[in-house]
């Protein structure tokens, strides 16, 4: 677990006074982060916009329920997935994720990396497919398992922190990420089938 640094120890106690100022700053070096899990679980930048100013509201308003029993920055992001996941219940219809798109934020430009082998035109233009095939087959995940590829898989969080985020043992996250990983094989490998010309990723 993390500990906080004096600095954010001390934007925090100001906060839960009532600062204003004090939480801005001490979310500044999140927000991105915390857009970026919004985008890519609901595929569209609007809502993602939406969700993210609706999650740092709410860590606003709990500021004072923030105990320090894991590091802000998890805490937060639960408040994000979590504020996520109830959007999607009360919108249930499928949003597509291309996470291979760049767009202009506030924040800045946000694109989904993806390797560059310096490979020639008509391998860039196959890899290219292969990925939306892959971003076609996330969005085909239910949102449990759509959650848990995207904190580890694209964000790149470790089991712990995402045990942490999900309030989850560390084996059952285990757990979920092979099965979901085991049905997203599942959905690409059909869907490959359903594509001439494909016979591999």
């Amino acid at each position: 677990m993390k500990t906080l640094n004096q600095q954010e120890a001390t934007l925090i106690e100001k906060s839960k006074d009532g600062d204003s100022e004090s939480f801005e700053k001490l979310i500044l070096q999140h927000q991105k982060k915390a857009f970026n899990i919004a985008y890519r679980m609901l595929g569209n930048l609007e809502d993602a916009n939406d969700v993210t100013q609706e999650a740092l509201l709410k860590a606003y308003r709990a500021i004072n329920r923030f105990q320090e029993k894991s590091s802000f920055s998890t805490w937060l992001y639960t408040i994000v997935t979590n504020t996520c996941v109830d959007f999607i219940r009360k919108n249930r219809k499928t949003k597509v994720v291309y996470l291979d798109r760049e767009y202009e934020g506030e924040e800045g430009q946000y694109k989904r990396e993806v390797y560059d082998d310096e490979n020639g035109p008509e391998e860039l233009l196959e890899k290219k497919e292969v990925q939306r095939l892959i971003h076609d087959a996330i969005n085909l995940l239910n949102y449990e398992q759509r959650k848990v590829i995207i904190l580890r898989d694209i964000e790149g969080f470790s089991y712990r922190e995402i045990a942490e985020i999900l309030d989850c043992a560390e084996g059952t996250i285990k757990s979920r990420i092979n099965r979901a990983r085991s049905n997203l094989k599942n959905l690409i490998t059909e869907k490959i089938r359903g594509k001439e010309g494909y016979h591999e990723l």
